[in-house]
């Protein structure tokens, strides 16, 4: 009598990323967000490089404000990566081909997150590159070879990368799309832009502050976080968010 083949370990890894990546880019929900997040960055950073005025400020810092959408939109399709499939049911079935809980979270991740990195940092090298071209005449435009200005162009990609899994895992806590998206919405995006206007000490941990106040800047003010201890505070959102949410996971019914 033969062994009955061992369901799980018949889809490993590999296969539960391939599963992913076919689901992430056949939406076309994720392809407008996509797109909607380079276009919105490069218009933005254009509008803000034609009507730039101020010689002494960071116009590295101004250009790349475009990416601050990109922010709510990578963050609600973190958050809707793991929520549509409860909301849908798909879930029944991915868990039927995935049953290893923790091995589904981790292929999400890695292909949201790897998609996301690679969106972010094409938004925000063409929000630089397209910015600094409509700078007008007498302007100082920042090139990619001066002091800390590639690292503030890579690290905006990569903020954008991490807060799509903060999403995630949100996701993967609260399971419910309305729920979820309101809780990132209105704490991770309107608290982030309240903490900007009226709390400048609490704006620099939370994401939207870290990422415009942190990462994006060549040379970061005094009293905000330097552009590594913002990546590393972003880092440590996203796997926080990611470990309890792949804790509820395993331990929840479906």
């Amino acid at each position: 009598m033969s062994a009955v083949p061992d369901h799980d370990q018949s889809y490993g890894f590999s296969h539960a990323a391939r599963m992913e990546w076919i689901k992430l880019r056949t939406l076309r929900s994720t392809r407008w967000t996509l797109l909607a997040t380079v276009a919105g960055a490069v218009g933005i950073a254009v509008a803000i490089g034609a009507n730039s005025r101020d010689r002494s400020s960071d116009l590295t810092n101004n250009i790349l404000a475009g990416i601050a959408p990109g922010l709510l939109m990578l963050g609600i399709l973190g958050v809707l990566t793991m929520t549509s499939e409860y909301s849908s049911g798909m879930i029944l079935s991915t868990l039927a081909v995935v049953p290893n809980r923790a091995r589904l979270l981790a292929a999400k991740a890695s292909v949201l997150g790897l998609a996301a990195l690679a969106v972010g940092e094409a938004a925000a090298f063409l929000a630089f590159l397209t910015g600094s071209a409509t700078l007008p005449d007498g302007q100082r435009v920042p090139t990619l070879d001066q002091p800390a200005v590639l690292r503030a162009v890579v690290l905006s990609g990569a903020g954008l990368s991490l807060v799509s899994l903060l999403g995630l895992g949100l996701g993967a806590i609260l399971r419910h799309s309305p729920i979820a998206l309101g809780v990132y919405v209105v704490t991770g995006f309107l608290g982030g832009q309240f903490a900007l206007l009226f709390a400048p000490s609490v704006a620099r941990y939370v994401p939207l502050g870290i990422v415009g106040n942190s990462l994006a800047v060549v040379t970061p003010k005094a009293d905000d976080l330097s552009p590594w201890a913002g990546l590393a505070l972003l880092c440590l959102y996203a796997a926080a968010a990611l470990g309890t949410g792949g804790w509820l996971l395993t331990r929840r019914d479906t």
